[in-house]
């Protein structure tokens, strides 16, 4: 089996490929990444001594995927993943579109000249904000929660927001390229027999992610308290009560390995894969984590919200449960006290992967 991972120096990519290669016995990786990520080059050297096929190549490129030889299946890790980008400086509009919606464009008709089958890494930030920033919380144990007897929106529960929740503008710039490829992704299935997977992913987290303020919080976060950083509270009063479930990358490999050696005959509709209820925290709980393991830091406050956040924000998997018989393998507790331990070896990693 032939694959082509996108976004192969990131962590996601470079995580996959060596799961999926430790997993299937007869497997060749082809890897493509742009390198603009700073440390980057980092994950290149583990691919080498993996035995990865890298290429450098844009997805925005068509003529990058030109010359690339045939694969059976794409696995789509390659995004511009910040739900502010194009309103924070890090990336414009149209750089996020080219990424997220071109890039995909460019690998679907990649996947079309091959026949190879197409695995979207989707996000769970293509659920709408306005019912979800509209949940009525209450706070138990400094963290966010939903609060009780409330009429909740289709597809919320306890649970977390499943598939049917609404997906209307707005959800950002970066969830409506997100969505929009999924829909496209969908169509050439369709159109022309191809197997399509989309997978939507809630935060995915483990050692060695390049972690910013706006994306990888959880590596952020624990790198940054690890080295005694300045560390913020942003928005909800400034108390850090907001929720977020967790998945370790490496807990999609058995369902990709699924997806790909039974490809479905028609395009089956997108399912959550996430660390749901029991994954998730606040980031004042993690803050406690942190003291708990590094010793104490002052983290400041800023209650101004920030464009598209929302208070409780975690992916109801039970779909995925029942279509695949799956569930994290991952708990919280070993996600963050591998990053930890990443955090301890490699006391330099925010400078080497951030501008």
């Amino acid at each position: 089996m032939k694959i082509l991972i996108t976004g192969i120096c990131g962590f996601v990519g470079q995580t996959l490929a060596g799961a999926l290669i430790e997993h299937i016995g007869d497997v060749e990786i082809i890897g493509i990444d742009n390198l603009i990520r700073p440390g980057s080059e980092q994950n290149r050297r583990k691919l080498d001594r993996l035995g990865v096929r890298f290429a450098h190549a844009d997805v925005r490129s068509a003529s990058d995927l030109d010359v690339l030889p045939a694969t059976d299946w794409i696995i789509d890790a390659a995004a511009n993943a910040s739900v502010l980008a194009g309103l924070d400086g890090s990336a414009s509009t149209r750089q996020l579109i080219e990424h997220n919606l071109g890039g995909t464009i460019n690998l679907l008709e990649y996947g079309r000249r091959h026949r190879a089958g197409f695995i979207l890494l989707s996000t769970s930030r293509v659920y709408s904000i306005a019912p979800m920033a509209a949940l009525e919380v209450t706070v138990k144990d400094n963290a966010f929660q939903i609060k009780p007897d409330q009429r909740l929106a289709e597809g919320c529960s306890p649970f977390g927001f499943a598939e049917s929740f609404s997906t209307k503008p707005p959800i950002s710039l970066y969830g409506s390229t997100k969505l929009a490829s999924e829909l496209l992704a969908q169509e050439y299935g369709a159109t022309f027999g191809l197997p399509v997977w989309i997978n939507r992913c809630g935060v995915l987290a483990g050692a060695g992610q390049f972690g910013r303020p706006d994306q990888g919080i959880f590596a952020y976060w624990i790198h940054a308290y690890a080295r005694r950083r300045p560390l913020k509270y942003i928005g909800f009063s400034g108390q850090g009560f907001q929720v977020r479930d967790v998945l370790h990358p490496a807990d999609l490999v058995p369902v990709l390995i699924r997806q790909m050696k039974q490809p479905s005959a028609q395009v089956e509709p997108p399912l959550n894969f996430a660390g749901g209820k029991e994954n998730s925290m606040s980031l004042a709980q993690l803050s406690q984590w942190c003291e708990e393991r590094f010793g104490p830091h002052r983290i400041d406050s800023d209650p101004k919200p920030r464009p598209f956040d929302v208070p409780w924000l975690v992916l109801d998997y039970r779909a995925a449960a029942q279509r695949w018989q799956w569930k994290p393998a991952n708990n919280l507790t070993a996600i963050l006290e591998e990053i930890a331990l990443h955090a301890e070896q490699h006391p330099d990693w925010l400078d080497l992967t951030s501008a």
